[in-house]
């Protein structure tokens, strides 16, 4: 399996990847957490390995993921993860209602760090 244009998708993922690797090492750096961070490398290895089996059993016709924990998944950081993932086993790509939650929890995860950054956490805090 290849992916379709690989540099295109690579910078788009490095994009996405920006604020949350970045608001989640400054929490890291000022000595307050380095849970966000290890939940991001973890969870998103949980979800890769969650998509592949998936992928493997959607082949085999044997018992599937449901969708909710891969969301949840992505939701608690395992969205890289899921991803990638995506691409590379060509996998809930073309399922409309799935990609509409992935992207929300993929914007989540962006709005989230954008505020924690940006506006010192003040947009989420009037919430």
């Amino acid at each position: 399996m290849s992916i379709q244009h690989p540099r295109l998708k690579a910078f788009i993922f490095v994009l996405l990847c920006a604020a949350p690797l970045l608001g989640s090492a400054l929490l890291w750096y000022r000595g307050e957490t380095v849970i966000p961070l290890a939940a991001y490398g973890v969870v998103s290895v949980v979800a890769f390995f969650l998509y592949w089996s998936d992928k493997r059993k959607a082949q085999t016709e044997g018992w599937r993921t449901p969708e909710n924990i891969l969301h949840a998944v992505e939701l608690a950081g395992g969205w890289p993860g899921g991803l990638i993932a995506q691409q590379v086993f060509r996998h809930k790509t073309r399922k409309v209602s799935y990609q509409v939650l992935f992207w929300v929890i993929v914007l989540l995860h962006q709005v989230f760090w954008l505020d924690q950054l940006v506006l010192g956490g003040t947009l989420l805090s009037i919430l």
